[in-house]
């Protein structure tokens, strides 16, 4: 049941984080015309404030989570590997980018075993900050070697610390409906089958 769960948590942030861009770019919009409008100038299209990779990456902290409380290796890999597929199919990236970097962030972290250290809101950003880089690297050196375009990489590259600030911002949030469903899922005591009271 907690992998189930955990699974339609992930389907449900990679949904959100599918059109999270769609709200950062109205932000930056607005903000372009708001710094229009400050300098007294009139806006021009297309001149719009930007800044690329401010999208955060929702499933990740997800992953993370599932890793540094050792859910079962089998399992857990089950259901990342799942959840990069899925990744893969939504996004424009190569089928399996995502779905290996994943599993390789989950089975990282879970042999980090920082349990303790992300009991603290500044310990989950930090993690996840160190492994969204982490993964934004791994991407980058898979898309090096095995992109059909050499310059996908290089146009990629400045989005690196955008990304990371911003899904290290989030993981607070990300670790709470975690931590909400951990508890929710866990095994209650089961009493023995057509027996009373004794």
């Amino acid at each position: 049941m907690r992998n189930t769960a955990f699974f339609v948590a992930g389907a449900v942030l990679l949904f959100l984080q599918s059109h999270v861009f769609r709200l950062v770019a109205m932000v930056e919009r607005g903000i372009g015309w708001l710094l229009a409008v400050v300098h007294l100038r009139t806006p021009v299209p297309g001149a719009e404030f930007s800044i690329p990779g401010l999208v955060p990456s929702l499933v990740l902290p997800l992953i993370i989570f599932m890793g540094v409380h050792e859910y079962s290796l089998a399992r857990g890999a089950g259901v990342v590997f799942a959840l990069g597929y899925l990744t893969d199919l939504l996004g424009i990236a190569p089928v399996g980018l995502y779905t290996f970097t994943y599993v390789a962030i989950f089975v990282l972290a879970r042999s980090a075993g920082v349990r303790l250290a992300t009991q603290t809101r500044w310990m989950q950003v930090v993690l996840v900050f160190a492994f969204a880089l982490l993964e934004s690297v791994i991407v980058l050196v898979l898309l090096a070697i095995f992109g059909k375009d050499a310059s996908v990489p290089r146009m990629i590259y400045p989005m690196i610390l955008p990304h990371t600030l911003v899904t290290g911002a989030v993981s607070p949030l990300v670790f709470l409906v975690a931590q909400r469903l951990h508890v929710a899922t866990q095994l209650a005591p089961r009493t023995e089958l057509g027996g009373g009271p004794p």
